[in-house]
């Protein structure tokens, strides 16, 4: 298993985590009851207790697979999201280094060098387990939850080399995952576009960019709204 994957299954075993422990604490305080007032006694566990704490155990020993199914789930904000076909390679890697996984083929042309496009997109910080620095909803002038899409023509030199090469081939309608190295990112080219539209988002991303020691790597979930 890549250290990519590790993290991806650890973002997901966290979210899985912290379900099962609010469900146990909800399982153990329903069933106790108020204690206050009441002695402690050694009697035997009633059936009830052994049902309960039986489900929380089992809930616990599922978490493995749990959280290799929420691995996907993470990210659904984008699009309706598929699993890829049994034997199939979860991603694609371009010879830059790239890698893509595509979720939803759109229809009609295709992007190429000097596409001009609109993208819906989230960024993610793989070093930090997933933490968004980029978020096209944070553009929202008119506050309705819409947000702004990201705009640029492909091979203008305005957005990072990695993420340009990884949308060659969309189609509009269409929602690709796009993991983007140091090299051809944020590592070698910090200026460029999407830059964070937050304070928080900027915090983020500085948290990594500026510091040599930390994976640079990032993730782009994107979906296409127009092609020209």
């Amino acid at each position: 298993m890549t250290r990519l994957h590790q993290q991806l299954l650890y973002i997901a075993a966290l979210a899985s985590a912290t379900l099962l422990s609010a469900d146990a604490l909800n399982i153990i305080g329903s069933s106790g009851g108020d204690t206050s007032h009441k002695p402690i006694t050694t009697n035997t566990p009633s059936r009830r207790n052994f049902v309960q704490f039986g489900f929380v155990a089992a809930a616990a020993s599922s978490m493995p697979t749990m959280a290799a199914n929420a691995v996907d789930a993470q990210f659904k904000e984008v699009g309706q999201q598929e699993r890829p076909p049994e034997g199939e390679s979860p991603f694609s890697t371009l010879p830059n280094g790239v890698q893509i996984k595509d979720f939803r083929q759109g229809s009609g042309s295709t992007v190429q060098n000097g596409s001009r496009v609109e993208l819906t997109m989230k960024g993610r910080l793989l070093n930090l387990n997933g933490v968004i620095f980029y978020d096209t909803k944070s553009n929202d002038p008119n506050g309705f939850g819409e947000g702004t899409p990201l705009q640029f023509t492909v091979g203008d030199k305005s957005v990072l080399p990695g993420l340009e090469s990884g949308l060659i081939g969309m189609s509009r309608g269409g929602i690709r995952r796009i993991i983007v190295p140091a090299e051809v990112g944020y590592g070698a080219f910090p200026s460029l576009e999407p830059q964070p539209l937050t304070d928080v988002e900027r915090r983020a991303l500085d948290s990594v960019v500026k510091n040599p020691r930390r994976d640079q790597t990032v993730m782009f979930d994107c979906k296409v709204e127009r092609l020209k």
